[in-house]
């Protein structure tokens, strides 16, 4: 064998998947050419140092686990600025990411794709100074999947972060923020807000727009301003469901940059995981920037083509 790959793996993740289809998923990755260096990760970061660390040494870097595992790999890989090709193979309780990608949901289906080698050239993102796969985000909810047990997350599943997440309904903070693009300018005090390369936010589809490319240098952004009384609320939260246009309390837009500014620290989320209080962010599209060994999803995507995504009405 003249290949070498890494594959590293989150051994709790969905209810430790992974224990079942290990050897299989090894196999196949045999059968493939490739000598495979195995790694279980064993404490948070564990699969950001090892991309970093093999990232020079192999050929390709094969993930398996949730979004937060596939964040670290990108995030190390993308920190080396490295090509490297990576692989994924979804082992979460939610899955965003893979979901919007329209990837096998078996994982030995997944590797069997991986060996294809054929290339998808995927937006990512750049925070600040750091990198996310598919989504940084604030606010209400926002800290649940960072704050939730993995075991209770393992048990539970989409329960788990919405008993966490109802808990909040009551106690909703705003931030006084201006936000700036190309598109859109708004100052305004706002309880949610996330910025998106995803058909799918939490296991909810549709939550940022039903005409999502993920290589169009775009990402879909959505703030929701604080509502003034319950039936505001509901009507927030409808549009968000249905991804209607039907409220002026949710600015909704796509850009390829865009800069938030608050005069408190706020707390953000990058792929479920804790990216740190800032009172400033700088929030850029990476265009193709990482390289996802993937079959297109390009005939999955015209089937979303001429439905409009939630638009503001005030967008300028």
């Amino acid at each position: 064998m003249d290949k070498k790959m890494l594959f590293v793996f989150n051994p709790k993740a969905g209810k430790g998947k992974i224990k079942a289809n290990l050897l299989d998923i090894v196999d196949i990755f045999n059968k493939g050419g490739y000598e495979v260096i195995i790694y279980s990760t064993q404490k948070p970061k564990d699969a950001y140092e090892k991309a970093k660390e093999y990232e020079s040494k192999v050929d390709l870097i094969v993930c398996s686990g949730g979004d937060g595992t596939l964040d670290e790999v990108v995030t190390g890989v993308m920190e080396k600025k490295s090509s490297i090709p990576i692989g994924y193979i979804p082992a979460g309780s939610t899955n965003d990411f893979a979901n919007s990608l329209f990837m096998p949901k078996s994982m030995t289906d997944a590797a069997s794709m991986i060996m294809e080698e054929k290339l998808y050239h995927c937006d990512i993102g750049r925070f600040n100074n750091q990198s996310f796969t598919y989504i940084a985000a604030f606010g209400l909810f926002t800290d649940v999947a960072y704050q939730t047990d993995q075991d209770l997350k393992n048990i539970l599943g989409h329960v788990a972060y919405l008993l966490e997440g109802v808990k909040r309904l009551f106690d909703i903070k705003s931030y006084h923020m201006r936000i700036e693009s190309e598109e859109l300018t708004v100052e305004d005090d706002f309880i949610f807000g996330m910025i998106t390369n995803s058909r799918s936010v939490g296991g909810f589809k549709n939550l940022t727009g039903k005409n999502v490319d993920m290589n169009d240098g775009l990402f879909e952004v959505t703030m929701i301003t604080r509502p003034k009384n319950p039936l505001e609320l509901q009507e927030i939260m409808t549009a968000m469901l249905t991804a209607e246009d039907n409220t002026d309390l949710i600015h909704s837009f796509k850009s390829a940059r865009v800069t938030i500014t608050t005069e408190e620290p706020v707390p953000w989320t990058l792929d479920g995981e804790y990216g740190g209080s800032h009172t400033q962010v700088e929030i850029e599209n990476c265009h193709e920037a990482l390289n996802l060994y993937l079959k297109s999803t390009k005939n999955e995507e015209t089937k979303t083509i001429g439905i409009s995504p939630l638009i503001n009405k005030k967008e300028k």
